[in-house]
């Protein structure tokens, strides 16, 4: 008997990693409520740029010290870009339900996933011929770009405003995810 050979389907393969960020997202909603209603879009990105910087880490030191490896951090990173979505949107506040945060978590995913389509579309699965390390440092240039938008209070002369960061980094962390868990 033969195996069949893998064949790439980026949209059912984008659909499984989300439904798994997913899945992580309502367990902590579960223990830890909306609590991070009270940060700041700031606060997310600087939080984003943690993991972010633990991934390189990983990744130019070949392990870890704590025993989890880069996975748990890009879909850390999706986590916090919807959720830095959301505070876009809603502003820093007061507690909302579950039932709302999932739903606007979902819309956040559905944004980012509609964006990935067109421009997957146009670079033609460019993507799938990238190193994961360079998902990590386009991620990281991302941050640092917002980080320089959010100083000159979100106004930008000609670029992308923070959404579109937030975005772009989502669907890098899922690429990465989809190779890590499908292979090159």
């Amino acid at each position: 008997m033969t195996e069949k050979a893998y064949i790439p389907d980026t949209k059912k393969e984008f659909s499984e990693m989300t439904a798994k960020c997913k899945d992580i997202f309502v367990k902590k909603l579960h223990d830890y409520g909306t609590s991070w209603r009270v940060m700041r879009p700031s606060s997310l990105t600087d939080q984003i740029y943690i993991k972010a910087r633990r991934i390189r880490s990983i990744e130019e030191k070949g392990k870890s010290a704590v025993d989890e490896g880069i996975e748990p951090e890009f879909i850390g990173i999706v986590n916090y870009c919807a959720i830095a979505l959301i505070q876009l949107r809603l502003g820093s506040g007061s507690q909302i339900s579950p039932e709302e945060a999932s739903k606007l978590y979902d819309e956040s995913i559905s944004r980012a996933t509609s964006l990935m389509l067109d421009k997957n579309h146009d670079y033609d699965e460019a993507w799938r011929h990238m190193r994961v390390s360079s998902f990590t440092d386009i991620i990281l240039q991302k941050l640092l770009r917002t980080k320089e938008i959010e100083d000159h209070d979100g106004k930008t002369l000609i670029s992308e405003g923070i959404d579109a960061n937030y975005m772009d980094m989502i669907n890098y962390s899922l690429f990465a995810l989809i190779k890590l868990n499908y292979g090159e």
